[in-house]
């Protein structure tokens, strides 16, 4: 039994930093250091990628189209649209009321229908960072890593400023990566550091990755059940060990 935020960091070979996942039903923030994860600086979302595939529906659904078409789409053809045609703004504002720093996107459906996505394409993962769009009263995933880096003492934190991972399904649309970096250097200006993070292209499995390359290693041997405790004790002795 493992928490994936520290699984995501294994599978960026290391074992202290902030892990910063966006995943399918949550989004988390997790500091982890030596291995042990900080429970006092971890931070949940209630904004991810179930929420951001409604989100976009009501999107579609808002705008000048065929609704029986897009009323139609069935939630597997949402996530591949998600998925195939939106992107993280660099800036929100600027994108959203000047037309020409945008492009459209076009999506097939399974049925072969034609859509034609405009601000959609970023207003869709928006919410990540501006949980108010979706009558969220919680901060930003980036002020939740803000947050969760102002509970460490300040030589964790700076080791843990060099080693931000982001994981999850969720953080995979383009330009992620760089709008939470642009938002973390604004959030720590003054702070004499210039803040990176790591985005490995298939990060989207990196908490599956890192749960692989865990369970080789002996030094993690303690967070192991075996076979023989289980079928002794059950499925309550995880709770009991754990």
């Amino acid at each position: 039994v493992a928490n994936t935020g520290f699984l995501s960091l294994c599978a960026h070979g290391r074992v202290t930093g902030l892990a910063v996942e966006a995943g399918a039903a949550m989004s988390h923030v997790t500091p982890v250091f030596g291995g042990r994860t900080l429970r006092k600086g971890s931070r949940c979302l209630g904004v991810a990628g179930e929420q951001l595939s409604r989100h976009l529906h009501r999107l579609l659904l808002e705008s000048p189209r065929e609704p029986s078409v897009l009323q139609a789409l069935t939630k597997k053809a949402l996530t591949r649209l998600k998925e195939q045609c939106c992107y993280v703004s660099l800036d929100y504002e600027r994108d959203l009321w000047e037309r020409g720093y945008h492009h459209p996107a076009t999506f097939q459906t399974p049925d072969g229908h034609w859509i034609t996505l405009g601000k959609e394409r970023f207003c869709c993962p928006e919410p990540l960072f501006r949980p108010e769009l979706l009558h969220h009263s919680c901060p930003g995933l980036h002020q939740l890593a803000g947050q969760s880096l102002q509970t460490v003492p300040d030589h964790t934190r700076r080791h843990m400023l060099a080693n931000i991972v982001l994981s999850g399904g969720s953080s995979m649309f383009p330009g992620f990566p760089e709008r939470m970096c642009l938002e973390l250097n604004l959030l720590f200006q003054g702070a004499g550091i210039h803040i990176e993070v790591l985005a490995n292209p298939k990060r989207g499995t990196a908490a599956w990755a890192g749960g692989s390359m865990a369970a080789s290693l002996t030094s993690f041997q303690h967070m192991w059940t075996t076979k023989g405790e289980y079928q002794e004790h059950g499925a309550e002795y995880v709770h009991a060990k754990f």
